[in-house]
């Protein structure tokens, strides 16, 4: 996946009033920001292994662990790295905060200033 340096891509549950406050903010800063909503967006599974990749995170760190469907389907699971692929692609709505992509930099914005560290 290449991304042009100049521009951030960010993917993000637009349900979520944090994620939206991260794409405000960040379009308030430059008007080169897309924004990739998780319904709109299917990534494949080598998005997910190129976005952790650049993000130097297991993919079960990604995950908002308080949420009850992660409670219900996924605590206690012990899944190898191509597991916990499959299960982001199919439940990006479980992801703790929204993912910003520059280049072949990546963040995890927990909150919406973390976009300045990219």
């Amino acid at each position: 996946m290449k991304t042009n340096p100049r521009e951030i891509l960010i993917y993000y549950n637009p349900k979520s009033a944090s994620d939206r406050k991260t794409v405000a903010y960040a379009k308030s800063l430059t008007p080169h920001i897309k924004s990739f909503s998780h319904q709109k967006a299917n990534c494949s599974s080598t998005t997910w292994q190129v976005i952790l990749n650049n993000l130097e995170l297991e993919p079960k760190k990604l995950f908002n662990k308080a949420l009850p469907e992660y409670q219900q389907k996924l605590r206690g699971k012990e899944l190898d790295e191509e597991g916990w692929i499959n299960v982001l692609k199919h439940n990006p709505h479980l992801l703790k905060a929204p993912i910003a992509l520059r280049g072949n930099k990546a963040m995890l914005c927990i909150s919406p200033t973390d976009i300045l560290r990219l």
